[in-house]
């Protein structure tokens, strides 16, 4: 009787130890501590069909992650198409844990989230200052200075808003007007940034923290006029040089070089960029659908993928990914690593790869037309929409400078 009594007991505690904890579906509210500093984002949890997925929010983004992982007490929810992470102990109403970057050493922030609470940095109220416009700002630390304009609209104190610089936009920014300070975060799956601001007098002045140790300090004024340098002047071919060689393995191993039969007669656009890296995101997304509508017209893609670790297995898989998880239609290469300078020695050809990403447009006779440098997305609103306009300029052009060539 003893010894049964035991088995029960035994098998009553161990189902309740191995028994997972729930997630709580709805509003819930992340802050990961980064410098001193918090970083809140806003994300929600759905469950159906047996299965978690999580929508992180930036304002009018809505990115949904659809591995979500409950083991015991504990949710590991993977980040998108990133090697990122989120791992937390579920506590009711509460997540305690840390956002992780699998491919960086000791790369661990504190994370916590709480149920129900859907502000930002602060609960919705009536503020006196306002800070929607548009501004000329400058970008510094002892290691960069960048130029860039600042696009912020206010109302009552929540904010919305991103920065343009000269290799792309800081996408989706969301926050609140706490005091006299402009406070805007955005938390994407791989980047956590927060900008902070005041006024003084006629111009604004204040902070930009990512990830564990970048600091810069920001400033301007109120311009709406405010340009940016000509994206299609950054990079370009070295004197001597009309056309751009190149010889990388796809994703499969497979060597594919500019001679390539599939890109023969056909306006080819080669897109530098990287999984890790947002602003890729942004335009893969475009391209790829874009693609889809345009592919017969004679034009090909290619991805040039600079990855994060110098080996093709790693390299491989996280396009092999990012190729699934966004159903990307073109073909991609490896062709080195996220290193600007390395980068730069595998396209020879170029001046330099000065961003990711960075769209080369090549005419059907082989020769670089065009280089547009960055990519301004989604969150930069007529920027996006003017960015678009453009890259279709410059193929209809091509393709029809190429029927022009078959008269």
């Amino acid at each position: 009787m003893k010894i049964f009594l035991i088995i029960i007991l035994a098998a009553l505690f161990g189902s309740c130890h191995n028994k997972k904890a729930e997630l709580k579906s709805g509003i819930w509210r992340g802050v990961i501590e980064m410098q001193g500093q918090q970083l809140p984002f806003g994300f929600e949890v759905h469950y159906a069909n047996d299965q978690y997925t999580v929508t992180v929010i930036n304002a009018d983004e809505k990115l949904k992650l659809d591995e979500v992982i409950i083991t015991g007490d504990s949710v590991r929810i993977v980040m998108y198409i990133f090697d990122a992470e989120l791992r937390a102990k579920i506590e009711n109403d509460h997540l305690s844990g840390y956002f992780i970057k699998n491919f960086a050493v000791n790369y661990k922030l504190p994370f916590t989230a709480t149920y129900g609470d859907d502000f930002r940095f602060a609960e919705s109220s009536d503020v006196k200052l306002d800070f929607s416009g548009k501004y000329s700002l400058e970008f510094e630390s002892p290691t960069e200075h960048y130029r860039s304009i600042g696009i912020f609209k206010q109302h009552k104190n929540e904010v919305t808003g991103t920065f343009l610089t000269p290799t792309g936009d800081y996408r989706y920014l969301q926050g609140n007007v706490v005091g006299d300070q402009l406070m805007l975060s955005s938390f994407d799956g791989n980047y956590s940034f927060i900008f902070t601001a005041h006024f003084e007098g006629d111009s604004i002045k204040g902070k930009y923290y990512s990830g564990k140790s970048k600091l810069e300090y920001w400033k301007g004024i109120k311009n709406e006029n405010a340009t940016m340098p000509d994206a299609e002047s950054l990079t370009y071919l070295k004197p001597g040089y009309e056309k751009l060689e190149f010889s990388f393995p796809d994703v499969n191993g497979n060597i594919i070089n500019s001679d390539n039969e599939q890109f023969k007669d056909k306006v080819v656009i080669l897109q530098i960029f990287g999984t890790w890296c947002s602003n890729c995101m942004d335009e893969t997304k475009f391209l790829s659908r874009w693609y889809d509508l345009n592919k017969d017209r004679g034009v090909e893609i290619l991805g040039l993928a600079y990855e994060q670790k110098d080996d093709f297995e790693y390299a491989s898989n996280r396009v092999k990914k990012m190729i699934k998880k966004l159903n990307v239609g073109y073909d991609f290469v490896i062709a080195g690593t996220e290193d600007k300078s390395k980068a730069s020695e595998t396209l020879p050809a170029l001046n330099q790869v000065l961003a990711f990403p960075t769209n080369i447009f090549i005419g059907k006779n082989g020769k670089v037309k065009y280089i547009h440098t960055g990519f301004y997305g989604p969150g930069t609103g007529i920027y996006y929409e003017q960015y678009k306009e453009r890259f279709n300029q410059i193929i209809n052009e091509l393709l029809a400078e190429n029927l022009a060539l078959t008269k």
